[in-house]
């Protein structure tokens, strides 16, 4: 008996354990699986949430025109509307554009902060090698003769200041020779006269001595008739500067007649460069200006020279205005009528604001740029512009530095968005009385009849009646069509409702233009998207 006692009692404690072992192990899984159903429900209602459609609400034009459609369609260009989903179209603040994130990555929109730096850049201007009007002589006789002899004879040829270019005879020269010579003999015997005498003759030497002079002969020759030299029945004339012979007409044996010119001849150690700056960058020359030549007859040599005038007169033609340039010309290298390429350095010496040119919208009206004022909002300011460089360009109102500008797809948000809408925030508000043109109103409604249509020039004319949001009366004026298909199934006389904005000041374009019957009957569907 004690023996089967002490068998059965360790039966019944390994059995009692065994069952604990077991509850417990049930118990516990059940408390895991209870813990880990909060976790898995979350990750199941983020996946839900994270997979959940956004809502569509319409579609948009992608001009940015104040058209909306609740289903998919194409403009009269043939672009696709834009879808606006739920939460795209939050409210943004006045003057401000919204585009998703998500698009923003898609359109590849780049900044830039606005930064003060020195704008410089190179104007460069055609010009031809011209001679300095101020070193050119003319030679020509004061008295009537025949040439006797050439020693300068042929056009080219270099010659020096008191060279001999020719000798001449005239009747009237030797005449007025031995008159000169004869005075002067004259005063040297009365040495013992009464001064009345003396002065006399004195007075007769200098009227001859004057009349040589008068006609350039030399101080030397006159010393030596003064001397007492014979009266020669030629003379030398001598170069009165150094240069080069442009023109030559005296030949050997040749009549002259007073003032006739015989010679031409120019000092070409300096020359003119003439440049022709185009209208646009004449504001950035001045006087005094160092350049730079460049002649393609020398692609190894460089040329420096001084801007000494700038002409007061414009060629319509070409629409420039030509600027001379001094410069030296050591050993003749420039020769006149070569071509020339003059290089300008121009721009501020002081650093100014400037963003890239690329992120200038240029309306033709006004220059706007584009300001990223948080992710995916953007406010288009108007800015007034100054100096450009080649790649940047000065603003001298509208941002400050630092301000990060839209310099890449700027235009695209433009399609984007309406940034007309935006724009109608930088002008002022409407009074009190009634609403103003062009103080905020995106578009305008009028009824009315096409008086006329002018594809050609995209116009029509119509008469409408009162249009409250511009406090128009009635009246006819011309329109222009934001497309020539709007009036494809329209004729004259035909009544119309239409839409129209302000493009510019005081052009009014139609974007949307209806048969008045069927205006009506789509009243409803547009006043469900009103707002939109």
């Amino acid at each position: 008996m004690k023996n089967t006692g002490l068998i059965v009692l360790p039966a019944v404690l390994l059995a009692l354990g065994a069952g604990y072992w077991a509850g417990k192990s049930k118990v516990g899984a059940g408390d895991t699986a209870k813990m880990d159903a909060p976790a898995t429900m979350a990750a199941a209602g983020a996946d839900a949430t994270a997979q959940k459609p956004r809502k569509l609400l319409y579609y948009r034009n992608p001009m940015g025109l104040p058209d909306t459609s609740p289903v998919p369609k194409k403009d009269s260009m043939g672009m696709d509307y834009i879808a606006v989903y739920e939460g795209e179209d939050e409210p943004s603040a006045a003057g401000e554009l919204k585009i998703s994130t998500e698009k923003v990555q898609k359109l590849g929109v780049k900044t830039e902060p606005a930064t003060l730096r020195e704008l410089a850049r190179q104007v460069t201007a055609a010009g031809r090698v011209e001679i300095d009007e101020r070193r050119v002589h003319t030679v020509s006789a004061k008295f009537e003769g025949w040439i006797e002899r050439l020693h300068v004879n042929a056009t080219g040829q270099p010659v020096g200041k008191g060279q001999p270019l020719f000798e001449v005879y005239s009747p009237e020269l030797v005449s007025a020779q031995r008159e000169y010579a004869l005075a002067a003999r004259g005063i040297a015997s009365l040495k013992d006269a009464s001064p009345e005498t003396q002065s006399g003759m004195k007075q007769l030497a200098d009227a001859g001595l004057a009349r040589l002079r008068n006609w350039d002969i030399s101080e030397e020759q006159v010393k030596a008739l003064a001397a007492g030299g014979e009266a020669k029945r030629t003379l030398s004339f001598l170069s009165p500067a150094g240069g080069v012979v442009l023109e030559k007409k005296a030949v050997a044996g040749m009549r002259f007649m007073p003032g006739e010119m015989l010679y031409q001849i120019a000092d070409v150690s300096a020359v003119w460069v003439l440049a022709d700056v185009f209208e646009r960058d004449i504001a950035q020359v001045k006087p005094g200006q160092k350049v730079k030549v460049a002649i393609n007859a020398y692609p190894d040599k460089s040329f420096s020279g001084t801007i000494a005038y700038i002409y007061p007169t414009l060629k319509a033609d070409t629409r420039t205005i030509p600027v001379r340039v001094e410069l030296a010309n050591p050993g003749g290298l420039l020769k006149p009528a070569m071509y020339a390429n003059v290089e300008f350095a121009v721009g501020a010496a002081a650093r100014v604001l400037t963003v890239p040119l690329s992120a200038v919208i240029d309306s033709g009206t006004r220059q706007v740029v584009l300001v990223q004022k948080a992710a995916g909002r953007f406010e288009p300011r108007e800015v007034k512009l100054g100096q450009r460089s080649d790649e940047y360009v000065e603003v001298r109102a509208g941002i400050a530095e630092g301000d990060a500008v839209v310099v890449a797809a700027n235009f695209l948000i433009d399609a984007e968005s309406n940034l007309k809408a935006a724009l109608s925030g930088l002008t002022a508000a409407p009074d009190a009385g009634g609403a103003k043109a062009g103080t905020g109103k995106v578009s305008h409604v009028a009824t009315g009849t096409l008086e006329a249509i002018d594809l050609k020039g995209g116009i029509v004319t119509m008469t409408h009646g009162p249009v409250a949001s511009l406090s128009w009366p009635a009246m006819t004026m011309d329109f222009i069509l934001a497309n020539p298909g709007l009036v494809d199934k329209l004729k004259a006389g035909s009544p119309v409702a239409i839409e129209f904005v302000e493009r510019g000041p005081g052009e009014w374009v139609i974007t949307k233009m209806e048969a008045k019957g069927a205006a009506a009957a789509n009243a409803a569907p547009a006043a469900a998207h009103k707002g939109h």
